[in-house]
């Protein structure tokens, strides 16, 4: 464990930098942010604004087209902001693209099934359309293309890399598609390699100190355009125990004294990294016995350490947050995982009580 990197990201990343305060704003400083869990995606916002920030103003942002889901570098979703979307699918997009193919051809999925559905759905979504991903398949089955399932996820996403179509706000508490033109009128178009500049900068500026196969993991770039992006940025390097980390920009602001935090799962400072020297990240991949599978959760973090798992529990009263550290927490640790979890309610807007194992 390297403490003064864990510490420089930790900052960079505002989880314990205080001065960002909207959605849009944690989205665009981190250039995109893993929300394959869409309930720990806001929570992963959250954490990195104000403290009395709430999930009903994350989901507004959401709703409102202030922020936008989509799948974008890795074959996974992401936030993005409606100015970003579009100049990071087209960097990004044909990458994912030779990513995916080998699961269409295998599905059937050919060039004339895939365009269209795409059609299709533009079709669907016009004039201000919001429809769900069952709706989008009833409205495939009119065009004589019957998909569900694994075979419906995949049109979509095709689609939403195609730069068609995006998120829609939530409908109840289903998600919604809608036209990526509708959602992102304005969405910014550069040029390659200002656009390979762009991501670079971003990422090196909110996620560093990191290596460049941290940021081919985080883009789904080549080794060529990442090192082309620190070119264009002239990043600064540093040494550390025989591997080179690359920064970009110096950020400055009140830092929290916070320094046991709740991270939720595919959290972007345990995902965003390949290398896991300086930052070791043992949970949350934690792998079955019975099964040897994998199952990812969310992490107990105390100063930059791994610590432990937490999970949640809601009954008609309250929600339980029930953590399971690695190690014998300190009475200071306890008491500011006491408060960390009550700012976790405060999000919900719901009474929390805490197990530690």
């Amino acid at each position: 464990m390297n403490t003064p990197i864990a510490e420089q990201r930790l900052h960079n990343q505002c989880i314990t930098r205080a001065e960002v305060r909207r959605a849009s704003e944690v989205v665009a400083w981190l250039g995109a942010v893993q929300a394959q869990e869409y309930p720990a995606a806001r929570w992963a916002l959250a954490l990195r604004m104000p403290e009395g920030t709430t999930d009903s103003e994350i989901e507004r942002a959401f709703d409102e087209g202030r922020i936008l889901r989509t799948h974008v570098m890795r074959p996974t979703w992401h936030f993005v902001t409606p100015a970003d979307i579009r100049w990071m699918l087209e960097l990004t997009a044909p990458h994912v693209h030779r990513a995916m193919a080998v699961y269409r051809r295998q599905l059937g999925l050919d060039t004339a099934i895939l365009t269209r559905a795409t059609g299709a759905f533009e079709h669907a979504l016009r004039d201000g359309q919001y429809l769900t991903r069952t709706d989008l398949g009833a409205q495939l089955g009119r065009s004589r293309v019957i998909a569900k399932g694994v075979w419906l996820a995949h049109l979509t996403m095709y689609a939403e890399l195609e730069g068609v179509i995006c998120s829609g706000p939530r409908r109840g508490k289903q998600l919604t598609y809608a036209l990526l033109a509708q959602r992102a009128p304005r969405a910014r178009r550069l040029s390659r390699d200002e656009a390979l500049a762009e991501l670079a900068r971003r990422y090196f500026t909110s996620h560093a100190p990191a290596t460049i196969r941290d940021f081919v993991w985080w883009s789904g770039l080549t080794t060529s355009d990442a090192k082309r992006g620190l070119e264009i940025n002239r990043a600064r390097r540093q040494v550390v125990e025989g591997r080179t980390y690359w920064s970009l920009g110096g950020t400055t602001g009140v830092t929290r004294r916070r320094t046991v935090h709740l991270l939720p799962v595919y959290d972007e400072y345990l995902v965003a990294y390949r290398d896991r020297e300086a930052v070791p990240h043992a949970p949350p991949a934690i792998k079955s016995r019975s099964r040897g599978s994998v199952t990812f959760q969310h992490a107990l973090v105390i100063a930059g350490h791994v610590a432990g798992t937490w999970k949640t529990v809601r009954n008609a009263s309250e929600l339980l947050v029930d953590v399971i550290p690695l190690r014998r927490l300190t009475g200071p640790e306890r008491r500011a995982l006491a408060e960390t979890a009550a700012r976790y309610g405060r999000f919900l807007n719901v009474p929390v009580s805490l197990s530690v194992a």
